[in-house]
């Protein structure tokens, strides 16, 4: 649960100046329970219209107690249930209009079985192409071109993993910047080599007799994954000589 400072208004609704949060403020109180979150990220969403802070009359943005905790909803649908930002953004206007409302299921099934229906199978989360589509806010061309250039390729006819939407949304963000598509490549590139790296180490735990071995080695995953992309984070970092955040 987010911890907010007291003195903040809903989301939308007027505050003082004194229950008012700076941006990076925000970003301290949301990296208790989202530590990878950025200042980028905060202003990704705002652009998206999940959240609309306050802004002084220089254009700094200002945010309520209200705004950081559905800040908080929205990174928690992000993460725990891998939710576009369109559906996301219904669910919360739904609730806005006291409408009792369920999450959506986006299904945990494999490949080739309806997405909209929950499996007991340990598998990746899946959206359809039309949901892509939606949470990046992209048409079909842009789709088949960063497919053509591998940064975003389906599981199934149609079918997508979680991670996904994810890329699409950070395609975006950085072509605002100027970066293409094509210049990604090269990322994509250096991610499929770790992504091998951490396979060789995992692959005899997943062939392993022992079912309990077997399990491990999506635990054993996960973390080395989470290794590979801090460092790599930190890399960049001292390549370019800053340090994010």
């Amino acid at each position: 649960m987010l911890h907010t400072p007291s003195g903040g208004a809903g989301h939308g609704a007027a505050a003082t100046d004194s229950g008012l949060m700076s941006i990076g403020t925000v970003l301290n109180v949301l990296r208790e329970d989202f530590p990878e979150v950025t200042i980028s990220k905060i202003r990704f969403l705002e652009s998206e219209g999940l959240i609309e802070p306050q802004r002084t009359p220089s254009g700094y943005r200002k945010f309520s107690a209200g705004d950081v905790e559905r800040l908080g909803q929205v990174l928690r649908m992000q993460r725990d249930h891998y939710l576009p930002l369109k559906v996301i953004r219904e669910h919360l206007e739904a609730m806005e209009r006291g409408e009792d409302v369920r999450l959506p299921a986006l299904g945990r099934a494999p490949a080739g079985e309806d997405v909209s229906e929950p499996s007991d199978a340990p598998t990746a989360a899946r959206i359809g192409r039309a949901e892509l589509l939606a949470a990046a806010g992209i048409g079909e061309e842009e789709l088949a071109e960063w497919e053509s250039y591998g940064l975003i390729a389906p599981v199934a006819e149609g079918v997508y993993d979680a991670e996904a939407a994810t890329v699409a949304s950070l395609v975006v963000e950085l072509g605002r910047s100027g970066i293409e598509p094509r210049h990604l490549r090269v990322m994509k590139a250096a991610a499929d080599r770790e992504a091998g790296l951490v396979d060789q180490v995992v692959a005899p735990l997943r062939r392993h007799r022992n079912p309990q071995t077997r399990a491990h080695a999506e635990a054993r995953t996960k973390e080395l994954a989470g290794l590979a992309v801090k460092l790599h984070a930190a890399l960049v970092q001292s390549a370019l000589g800053v340090r994010l955040p």
